[in-house]
């Protein structure tokens, strides 16, 4: 087979060590020198040293878990590097069985038998970061809610089927007035109702007379803390990702003219 890569290496990464494998020809004859490195940043930048020694141009590793991450955010920018799928890499035929996993992936790299994974650059990568950090906190916080309206029906609190929206602002207000006094004195529900539903007062008082328990109202408390907790944590990361997203303002504007498609959901796209 044609030789694509001259000088390559492959890479076998651990959690604690990285085993290199590096090919090269010299005087008709294919060199190889097999090595192990820490995972720590010292051992990268040995890694690294070794690769340069060696004359290494291009470098492939396996995307398993998330231990490439680092190794490949170090060399990026020094070697080419190659992303590789490791099912991919095992469905290629030819592999003898004394043949480590660094040395086979330095030889399919070599032959140029290896598909590039696509890997983000790095503001991408940042920003899907914050993206699935942020889908993560979402969940947590209607997961959450779900609690707090489950805890209320328990107690044959009805809020939740007079108001549409219970965290919207009315919601909130008789929220706020119910767990710090564990009960809503009916004249109170002027202040609390906003717009359409001071109609609906008698009703909304009447879904508020339930039995709740000390141990419930306790238990509301500290739910109703995570939920301001994760609200106040989800508007700073849509803070950050805006601040990432203003090099593609241009792209996510377009993105939002698409019926259906909001800020948020541009930033993922």
């Amino acid at each position: 087979m044609d030789v694509i890569y001259p000088r390559c290496a492959g890479l076998d990464v651990h959690t604690e060590t990285i085993v290199a494998c590096a090919l090269w020809e010299e005087e008709g004859e294919i060199q190889k020198e097999i090595q192990t490195f820490s995972t720590f940043s010292k051992g990268l930048g040995d890694l690294l040293d070794w690769l340069e020694d060696h004359g290494v141009t291009h470098v492939a590793m396996e995307s398993t878990g998330v231990y490439w991450k680092p190794v490949f955010a170090f060399l990026e920018g020094y070697v080419d590097l190659t992303l590789a799928n490791p099912q991919r890499i095992k469905n290629v035929p030819g592999r003898k069985t004394d043949v480590s996993d660094a040395e086979w992936i330095a030889k399919l790299l070599r032959h140029g038998l290896i598909e590039k994974s696509f890997v983000p650059p790095a503001p991408i990568r940042e920003l899907r970061d914050f993206t699935r950090l942020r889908k993560k906190w979402v969940g947590q916080l209607s997961s959450e809610k779900n609690r707090i309206q489950k805890v209320l029906e328990s107690s044959n609190v009805k809020l939740g089927s007079v108001l549409s929206d219970l965290f919207g602002v009315s919601g909130r207000n008789i929220l706020a007035r119910l767990l710090e006094k564990g009960y809503v004195d009916k004249d109170e529900l002027d202040e609390c109702l906003r717009g359409r539903l001071k109609t609906k007062k008698q009703a909304v008082y009447d879904s508020l007379l339930g039995t709740l328990t000390e141990h419930e109202l306790y238990l509301l408390r500290l739910l109703w803390k995570h939920v301001e907790e994760l609200e106040r944590l989800i508007e700073e990361v849509d803070q950050h990702i805006d601040r990432l997203l203003e090099p593609y303002r241009e792209e996510v504007n377009l993105l939002m003219t698409m019926p259906g498609v909001k800020k948020q959901t541009a930033a993922v796209i």
